[in-house]
């Protein structure tokens, strides 16, 4: 199987286009990502999923506080939960 020099040019294009690839790959993985970091550093524990009495009551709070006149966001935000969670209450 002869290949013409367009082909052996279209193959060392995708050759050349994988390796750079790769290569800011590599150095994207040697450096860690700031997003990543600062989103873990900014929830302080990984969020766990709530269930029984314990969401029963997480619920009721957050109700409680809406009821109050606490705004929305400032409640999401102290909650580590979404707004729209809360306007699904």
């Amino acid at each position: 199987m002869a290949l013409s020099k367009r082909q052996v040019s279209q193959l060392q294009k995708i050759v050349e286009t994988v390796q750079a690839i790769l290569a800011t790959e590599e150095k994207q993985s040697s450096q860690p990502s700031k997003s990543k970091a600062a989103s873990r550093g900014a929830a302080g524990t990984t969020s766990s999923r709530r269930s029984g009495k314990e969401l029963a009551a997480f619920r009721k709070a957050l109700l409680a506080e809406r009821k109050s006149g606490v705004p929305v966001a400032e409640i999401a935000k102290r909650h580590k939960v979404s707004k729209s969670y809360i306007y699904q209450l």
